[in-house]
């Protein structure tokens, strides 16, 4: 999982960022990123793309990524700059915000995915970087986790919705509960167009 962390700091960089989103497709909520700077060599136990580990693993390793970081900043867009700038230029957003909050600069920037924010600091993109890579894994775990216990407190303010089950994800009870109660205000309208439209 250091082959990309190993490869750039071969090339002379020092602080190897990774960075990671959570919610992009869920119906509702804001749109979280991390980024992620490890100790050089690092390896945690354990840390691995977030959606292979168990809420209560990622929940353990949260604590022991902050810990154990050079440096992180978990960041967000919120549900009114997804539907003002489109989900993906959103999450671009969070993602650079993240990889600006970092207290101790990034000197090069690894993003999951295929597509990278505009950074004043070199960057790649790596398809499928949360399963090759550290510290990508890591941003992975912290915006999961991060973005789960917010969407859990909106399950508080909206028990209707059972956010605390499915996260704002499009599950079966979730579009029935968006047709039963219509949406809150968390709800990302643009993503809710075919569901309100079985109403009608």
């Amino acid at each position: 999982m250091l082959e990309f962390e190993k490869m750039y700091e071969e090339q002379g960089y020092k602080s190897v960022c990774g960075v990671d989103e959570a919610g992009r497709g869920p119906l509702a909520g804001p749109v979280y990123a991390a980024a992620v700077i490890l100790p050089q060599g690092l390896e945690i136990d354990g840390v691995n793309d977030s959606k292979k580990l168990s809420e209560k693993k990622r929940e353990e390793l949260f604590d022991v990524i902050k810990e154990k970081a050079v440096s992180y900043c978990i960041a967000s867009a919120s549900v009114e700059e997804i539907e003002s700038l489109n989900i993906l230029k959103a999450t671009m957003l969070a993602m650079k915000r993240a990889v600006e909050g970092l207290a101790v600069p990034a000197d090069f920037v690894m993003i999951d995915g295929n597509k990278t924010p505009e950074l004043s600091v070199p960057c790649t993109s790596i398809v499928k970087g949360d399963a090759k890579s550290m510290s990508i894994a890591a941003a992975s775990i912290l915006a999961k986790v991060t973005r789960d216990r917010v969407m859990k407190e909106y399950a508080e303010k909206y028990p209707q919705y059972g956010f605390e089950k499915h996260k704002g994800y499009g599950t079966e009870a979730h579009r029935k509960a968006i047709l039963e109660y219509g949406p809150s205000e968390i709800h990302r309208m643009s993503f809710l167009k075919k569901i309100l439209a079985e109403k009608k």
